[in-house]
C-alpha cells in the first residue's frame, strides 16, 4: 500500500519545488510511475480474498480495480488540464495539481479502508478538493451555484449515514469490514430499523446518483473544468456503488423488501435520463446525463444482490469510468477550439479533424455498449440478473439500451458529421498530447476484452 501512498503524498512537494518550465512534464512522469506501479495490485495471489492487509487498509478483488482506475486517472487529468491552465500564474497551476494529487490520496484511502468509519471520513474528504476545483476553475459564472448543489446534496445524504454507522458500532461493537461479515445480522423489525436501513444507503444513492437525487450531477459536470469532470465521472460516482456493495452485507434481511422503490427509481431513471439526452443541446450536459443513466443500471444490479448483479455492476463501473472520462476529454478538445459546448454551433468537425473523429467514433460505440467491450459485458450481466429477479424489468432495461444507442449516435453525428458551419474558420490541429490522452483511456478498455477476470470482482 505504501509504495503507492507515499509517492502520491510526495507529488505535493514535487509540484511546489519543480521549476516552472518542468512543472507539467515532471508531475506527469511522477503520476504515470504511480499508475504503472498500481498495476501490480491486479495480481492477487491470496486465497482468502484479502491481501496486503494492515491495521487500516487492505485490498480485495472488489476494491482493486477501482483503486487502479483511480491511480490511472491522475496522469490523464494532468495531461488534459495542461492547455487550459497554461495562461494562469504558476502558483495557481501548482495549486491545481496539488488538489488533484490530494484527491487521489483521499480516494486511495477510501477504496482500501477496512474500517467503515475511515471510509466515511475519506468519502467526505473527497468533497473538498472537488469543490475547490469546480468553484475556482469552472468555466461559467454558474459554477458557485453548481458547487453549492454538489456540496449540499452530498452532505444532506451522507450525514444520516454517519448516525447509522455510529448506531451499528454501538450494536455490533465493530465497524471493520473484516469482522462485520461474520457478526450476527439483527432481526430488523421496527420502523426505526427501517430508517436505519435507509440512512445506510441514501448517502451512496445520492453519490451514484440515483434518478431523483441526480440534479447536482449535470450542474457540477457542466461547470467543472476538464479534470473536475473526469474525476467526477470516472471515480467519484463509483464511491457510491462501492459503498453500497460494502454495506449490503450488513443490511440483510431487510433489503429484500425495502429495495423495491429504489430499484424502480433506478430503472425508471435509465429511461428518463436517456430521453433527456436525446434532446440535449449542450454536449457536456448530454455526457453527464448519460452517466446518470449508466449508474442507474449499476444501482439496480447492486440492489438485487445476486453474484451476477454485483459482478456486472463492478464491470460496468470500471468500463463507464474509462468511457465517460474519454468522452469528457473529447468534448473538452472541441471546447478549446470552438469555445462553445452547443452541439449545433460546432458540428461537421470530421472535415477539419479527421483523426479526432476516429476517437469520437470509438468512444461513442463504447458508450452504447458495443460487443465485445466490457461495457456490454457489465450491462448484459446486470440485465440478466434483473430479468431473473422479475421478468418485467426487461421492458425497462431493453428500452434503456435502445435509447442509449440512440443518443450515443446522435452525439456522434451532431458533432462530427454534416457541413462545417460558416463561422468556424481557423481551428488549430489536434495535438499528440490529446491523441495520447484519448488512447490511454480507450486502450485499457480494449485490453480488458482480453482479460476481463481482472475486473470481475469477488465472484470468480
Amino acid at each position: 500500500m505504501l509504495k503507492i501512498l507515499l509517492p502520491t503524498i510526495m507529488l505535493v512537494p514535487t509540484t511546489w519545488f519543480t521549476p516552472a518550465k518542468w512543472l507539467w512534464p515532471t508531475t506527469l512522469a511522477h503520476s504515470l510511475i504511480i499508475a504503472l506501479a498500481s498495476l501490480t495490485w491486479l495480481k492477487n495471489t491470496s486465497e482468502t480474498g484479502w491481501y496486503t492487509l494492515n491495521p487500516y487498509m487492505a485490498l480485495d478483488p472488489l476494491s482493486t480495480p477501482l483503486l487502479v482506475l483511480t491511480c490511472w486517472l491522475l496522469p490523464l487529468m494532468i495531461l488534459a488540464s495542461q492547455n487550459h491552465t497554461r495562461s494562469e500564474p504558476v502558483n495557481r497551476q501548482r495549486t491545481y495539481i496539488t488538489l488533484l494529487a490530494s484527491l487521489q490520496f483521499f480516494l486511495i484511502l477510501a477504496f482500501s479502508a477496512t474500517e467503515i468509519l475511515m471510509f466515511y471520513v475519506m468519502f467526505e474528504a473527497t468533497l473538498i478538493p472537488t469543490l475547490i476545483i469546480i468553484t475556482r476553475w469552472g468555466n461559467q459564472t454558474e459554477r458557485l451555484n453548481a458547487g453549492t448543489y454538489f456540496l449540499f446534496y452530498t452532505l444532506a445524504g451522507s450525514l444520516p449515514l454517519l448516525v447509522s454507522l455510529l448506531l451499528l458500532q454501538n450494536d455490533t461493537g465493530t465497524l471493520s469490514l473484516l469482522t462485520l461479515q461474520f457478526s450476527e445480522t439483527a432481526q430488523l423489525s421496527t420502523y426505526a430499523d427501517k430508517l436505519w436501513w435507509a440512512g445506510c444507503l441514501v448517502a451512496f444513492l445520492v453519490k451514484m446518483p440515483l434518478y431523483g437525487v441526480h440534479l447536482w450531477l449535470p450542474k457540477a459536470h457542466v461547470e467543472a473544468p476538464i479534470a473536475g469532470s473526469m474525476v467526477l465521472a470516472a471515480v467519484l460516482l463509483k464511491l457510491g456503488g462501492y459503498g453500497m456493495m460494502r454495506m449490503m452485507i450488513v443490511l440483510e434481511p431487510l433489503t429484500k423488501e425495502l429495495s423495491y422503490p429504489f430499484i424502480i427509481f433506478a430503472l425508471w431513471g435509465i429511461i428518463m435520463t436517456g430521453s433527456i439526452c436525446l434532446r440535449q443541446t449542450d454536449l457536456k450536459s448530454l455526457i453527464a446525463y448519460s452517466s446518470v443513466s449508466h449508474m442507474g443500471l449499476v444501482a439496480g444490479g447492486i440492489l438485487i444482490q445476486t453474484a451476477w448483479g454485483f459482478t456486472g455492476a463492478l464491470i460496468l463501473m470500471i468500463a463507464h469510468g474509462l468511457t465517460s472520462s474519454a468522452l469528457f476529454c473529447l468534448a473538452n478538445t472541441n471546447y478549446e477550439r470552438t469555445h462553445s459546448r452547443t452541439m449545433i454551433l460546432a458540428r461537421g468537425l470530421q472535415m477539419v479533424l479527421p483523426l479526432m473523429t476516429t476517437w469520437w467514433f470509438i468512444a461513442s460505440l463504447a458508450n452504447l455498449a458495443l460487443p465485445p467491450l466490457p461495457n456490454l459485458m457489465g450491462e448484459l450481466m446486470i440485465i440478466t440478473s434483473l430479468f431473473g429477479w422479475s421478468n418485467w424489468t426487461l421492458l425497462l432495461t431493453g428500452t434503456g439500451t435502445l435509447i442509449t444507442a440512440g443518443y450515443s449516435l446522435y452525439m456522434f453525428l451532431m458533432t462530427q458529421r454534416g457541413p462545417l458551419p460558416a463561422h468556424i474558420v481557423a481551428l488549430e490541429p489536434s495535438h499528440s498530447r490529446e491523441h495520447l490522452l484519448i488512447a490511454l483511456h480507450l486502450l485499457p478498455l480494449v485490453l480488458l476484452i482480453l482479460k476481463p477476470e481482472l475486473i470481475w470482482g469477488w465472484t470468480t
